[in-house]
């Protein structure tokens, strides 16, 4: 008996060795761990798991005397089958106090079979669940078969209480209790939220796992994640199983610096995907779709997992992810987040309110970026409830007659004075909603305008204005309030053919107005958090500018509860769709320079001209515009900020841009500059000289990446070789080289090399220079346009030079104008 008793603590003990050696190679060692076998005489040993039996484990228990249950029918066959066969039957609260080693986030998981015995019927019986005086579930009637409740809460304590009452004339049960410590990086205390907010404080709430899902692959059990956790196959859950395939290459998962670790989803989720069915007509852009049952009226952290092991090459997969109609992130480019890193694994969080539906979708579809590959994938899939630990549970009390009286009393006084409170509470709202509406009003109204001439105010006598009294320069339309039936009869009511942009924000319209000016309307998407956020942007920072060379503002309409800007029509549309891809004429050398040159004067100006910079912040040739005689303006200010204070280097904020032309050394410190605007001006130098797009993954992989590989022929001296072929041999090797050196300096790895705006517009002005006085007399590139003036008087090694070409273009730094810039291409982001 002695040599039976010393064998089984060997192999006990052994059993607890493996399992911290496990834990120990998986790289997280949990400083609290309790695994308790509820009813069960004898440890209970699962993998390398060791379950302590209950008898074992009564110190932590209040009241150690309740049923000892065991059942000897069948059970759901799993790892954990032997930890369903015995339970613990509470008949009165009972309470689990655990010592806790280190505060913070730890695991609740309770393991629950409901069966007969001894007059005891599990399945019927109701209770509460509560730990550190936050409910976590209520049963009533809850199990009718084998179930885990996953549970997240941060202890603060020096130790965890976990309570379990019965209701009246009900007991409660257990068949297992887990309390394990967490990772400190697993839940952050600050993520996103839709619509697009902040969500501050999540480490302080608890969470409970509703799904844990791995799409593409088979179960994975808790003895194959490294923090024990269950992750369920995605097929019951797609919309349209047809629509999607599966993939999987475990060996490929990467872990990056600084991206998902182990402990966040293990080899086996991210190294398995559902992707779209490339069998399929892809034409259609359809989604892939999974559907999962919540509960209304509560809040969700959803927590996607994505590993793009699918694709050959960096910068080939652009794809929009969706939970019902919000949209979550689009184009998203899993090699650009992991700092260029093909198949590392990447999570993205999101907390989500759920209102009026039982169901919530996940969708992935195709980008809408031109020439990516029409595909979307997904590797896994997490979604935990949010409680603030009440959820209008009370815990049951058993108390006298009296006591009862007394609380109804009591009730009933508190419900009166609720109703006085609350009767106040709606008229001092129904106040400030009407003090609010009439200030969001007054912040509609456009400031007075500035001309060149000075103030001018006037009463519009156009059919727009019904007599609004307006601040305007004469025969325009600047601060112009237009009803909405204007605004309709413009666009010929939203006309769909009248569309010529469309972005996150919503959709820009030609109009015309009634004197025949043609115009841009901008109508705001009331359902678009991103575009609502980029257009209060705009509002705020950028009213108080007007350069010839930003985009113009004409005018607003805030009727119907609608937000619609009016802006300058630009006839000749976006750069990018002059250069390629819709059969205009090919602009010459020349135009070419003098864009350019234009655009750097809009950006100049920004960088410079008011007492704090502007840093667009997405400088691209999709929002650089060309009016009837190409002169090029700087549009899309929704993503700009304010630069740095004269005491900074640079501003810290989250890393916003388009492909392609992002700055390298933002997104990896996500240190914002002036100089950021420099590199992705720099990249629109090459596009304009190669006319193709910055990103085209149909070419090479060494061309895949316009900027990198035009680096390449520049540093060879051969940059020639790549140019649109619509200039071979029309340009001067002075003025290409002087062009190419200028794009080089811009592209520069880090920015204190990169030069200012100022030096761009010189040099650029350079290259114009040396490029005309090669031009013969009588060749068309020898005509003039009215835009670009140049004094060639100045040394072109001369600072002042810069200086005296923005005089010769009225660049006007000193008026505060009240016009802003907008967007109004067709490329959204």
């Amino acid at each position: 008996m002695k040599d039976m008793a010393a064998t089984r603590l060997f192999l006990q003990a052994l059993a607890i060795f493996m399992a911290c050696l496990v834990r120990f190679l998986h790289g997280y060692s949990p400083p609290d761990s309790y695994l308790i076998d509820c009813g069960s005489r004898t440890n209970t040993t699962i993998g390398n798991r060791l379950f302590l039996a209950d008898q074992s484990a009564s110190n932590f228990l209040s009241t150690p005397t309740n049923v000892i249950a065991e059942t000897f029918d069948s059970v759901p066959p799993s790892d954990y089958s032997q930890l369903y066969q015995t339970a613990r039957i509470f008949t009165g609260t009972t309470k689990y106090t655990l010592p806790v080693s280190r505060a913070g986030r730890h695991w609740i998981r309770l393991y629950f079979n409901p069966f007969r015995y001894d007059g005891f019927d599990m399945s019927t019986m109701s209770f509460v669940v509560s730990a550190q005086g936050s409910v976590l579930m209520e049963s009533s009637s809850l199990f009718t078969s084998a179930a885990v409740k996953e549970f997240s809460i941060n202890v603060t304590a020096s130790a965890l209480v976990i309570t379990i009452a019965p209701s009246t004339g009900s007991s409660a049960f257990l068949n297992a209790l887990e309390v394990i410590s967490m990772p400190d990086d697993i839940i952050v205390d600050e993520v996103r939220t839709l619509p697009s907010r902040k969500f501050e404080g999540l480490s302080g709430q608890v969470l409970q796992t509703v799904w844990r899902v791995n799409m593409g692959g088979p179960l994975v059990t808790p003895l194959n994640d490294t923090l024990f956790r269950t992750w369920v196959p995605d097929g019951p859950f797609l919309t349209k199983s047809n629509l999607a395939s599966n993939f999987s290459n475990i060996r490929a998962v990467k872990y990056a610096p600084g991206m998902a670790t182990r402990d966040i989803a293990p080899d086996s989720v991210y190294g398995t995907v559902m992707k779209m069915n490339t069998q399929m007509n892809l034409e259609s852009n359809f989604n892939v779709t999974w559907e999962f049952a919540v509960d209304v009226g509560s809040r969700y952290l959803v927590r996607f997992h994505f590993c793009d092991f699918v694709s050959t090459n960096l910068n080939l997969l652009y794809f929009n992810v969706y939970i019902d109609s919000w949209s979550v992130i689009t184009d998203l480019d899993l090699s650009l987040v992991s700092s260029n890193t093909l198949a590392a694994a990447y999570y993205l969080d999101v907390v989500i309110p759920v209102s009026g539906n039982n169901k919530t979708q996940i969708k992935i579809g195709p980008s809408n970026l031109v020439a990516t590959e029409k595909n979307a994938i997904l590797n896994g899939l997490e979604i935990m409830k949010i409680s603030d630990g009440t959820d209008g549970v009370a815990l049951p009390r058993s108390g006298s007659k009296k006591s009862v009286l007394l609380i109804a009393s009591l009730g009933g006084g508190v419900f009166i004075v609720g109703l006085v409170l609350i009767a106040g509470f709606m008229a001092l709202l129904y106040r400030r909603k009407r003090r609010k509406a009439k200030e969001d009003q007054s912040k509609w109204q456009i400031p007075s305008m500035m001309t060149d001439k000075g103030m001018t105010t006037q009463s519009m006598t156009s059919k727009y204005s019904n007599g609004t009294r307006v601040t305007a320069s004469p025969g325009h339309y600047f601060g112009l309030q237009f009803p909405f039936t204007a605004i309709q009869e413009a666009t010929k009511n939203f006309n769909e053919s009248e569309v010529i942009g469309v972005g996150g924000f919503g959709k820009v319209y030609k109009g015309s107005l009634n004197d025949g000016t043609k115009v841009a309307i901008k109508r705001g998407n009331s359902k678009s958090q991103q575009g609502l956020a980029e257009f209060q942007t705009e509002i705020e920072m950028l009213s108080q500018f007007r350069h010839r060379h930003l985009v113009s503002l004409i005018g607003y309409c805030n009727d119907s509860n609608e937000m619609i800007l009016v802006y300058e029509y630009m006839e000749n549309g976006a750069l990018r769709n002059c250069l390629y891809g819709h059969g205009k004429p090919s602009l010459g050398w020349k135009e070419r320079l003098e864009i350019c040159i234009g655009a750097a004067r809009g950006l100049h100006y920004l960088h410079t001209g008011h007492s704090k910079a502007i840093i667009h912040r997405d400088v691209k040739s999709a929002n650089i515009l060309l009016d009837e005689k190409l002169v090029a303006k700087v549009a899309d200010f929704g993503l700009s900020r304010a630069g740095p204070d004269l005491d900074q280097t640079h501003v810290s904020t989250a890393v916003k841009g388009s492909f392609g032309y992002l700055d390298p050394e933002y997104f990896r410190r996500q240190q914002l500059t002036q100089k950021s605007d420099v590199y992705s001006f720099g990249v629109v130098l090459f596009e304009v000289l190669c006319a193709r797009p910055v990103v085209d993954p149909s070419l090479p992989r060494e061309k895949v990446n316009l900027a990198e590989w035009a680096l390449v022929w520049q540093k060879k001296g051969q940059l020639s070789q790549i140019i649109d072929p619509a200039l071979a041999g029309k340009i001067n090797a002075d003025s290409l080289q002087k062009f190419g050196e200028t794009a080089e300096k811009c592209l520069a790895d880090y920015g204190v090399d990169r030069p200012s705006m100022a030096d761009v517009l010189w040099n650029l002005e350079c290259a114009l220079q040396l490029h005309e006085v090669s031009v013969p007399p009588g060749d068309p590139e020898q005509s003039s346009t009215p835009h670009i003036v140049t004094d060639k008087s100045t040394p072109l090694n001369s600072v002042s030079h810069v200086d005296n070409i923005l005089a010769a273009a009225q660049f006007d730094t000193s008026s505060v104008d009240e016009v802003f810039s907008q967007l109004v291409t067709s490329e959204g982001r």
